[in-house]
C-alpha cells in the first residue's frame, strides 16, 4: 500500500496581527495561528485549531537546514512551548531504512502511517517552502527577519 499525505492549513490570525515591529514580541509570534490538518489517503489524521504555525515553521526550517547541510535524514519532533511534552511530540517523523513513520499524539484516527522515505521528506520540504511563501504573503513580512526571534525548543 502506498500512502499519500496532504498538509493543509488555513490562517486564523488576522492579516494585521503580525508586522515587522512585532518580530521580538514572543507572545505575538506564538499567537499567529492556523487550523492545521494532515490527511493520510484522504482520511483526516490530525487536526488542530489555533495551531502555532510560526513555531512549527521554525522546527521545519531548522530540520530542513540540518538535513541539507549534513546530507543525513534526522528524526523530526515538534513540541510546542505551550504544551506539556510528557505525552510526547505533537508531530514526529521517524525514519527507518527506506521508510518513514508519521506520528502524532493527537491523531484523530489510527491509520497506517508509514511512507516511502523520499516521498515524505520531499513533502515536508515542500510544506516548509509553501509555509514560508504563504506566511510572507499573508502578513507582508520577511520571515528571515523573524526566524531568530520565534521561540523554539528545537534540538537535533
Amino acid at each position: 500500500m502506498t500512502n499519500k499525505v496532504i498538509f493543509d492549513y488555513r490562517f486564523t490570525s488576522e492579516k494585521d496581527s503580525l508586522h515587522y515591529k512585532m518580530r521580538k514580541d514572543v507572545s505575538s509570534l506564538l499567537n499567529v495561528s492556523t487550523v492545521f490538518k494532515i490527511f493520510i489517503n484522504e482520511d483526516l489524521y490530525f487536526e488542530q485549531e489555533e495551531f502555532p504555525i510560526l513555531e512549527f515553521y521554525k522546527y521545519l526550517y531548522k530540520w530542513k537546514r540540518s538535513i541539507q547541510k549534513d546530507k543525513k535524514i534526522y528524526e523530526f519532533h515538534y513540541y510546542s512551548i505551550e504544551h506539556d511534552d510528557e505525552e510526547g511530540a505533537i508531530i514526529s517523523l521517524i525514519p527507518f531504512g527506506d521508510k518513514i513513520r508519521l506520528k502524532s499524539i493527537w491523531a484523530e484516527l489510527e491509520l497506517y502511517n508509514v511512507f516511502e522515505l523520499d516521498y515524505l521528506i520531499s513533502e515536508l520540504i515542500a510544506l516548509e517552502t509553501r509555509l514560508k511563501r504563504d506566511l510572507e504573503n499573508y502578513f507582508q513580512i520577511e520571515l528571515d527577519k523573524f526566524i531568530k526571534h520565534i521561540p523554539s525548543r528545537y534540538i537535533l
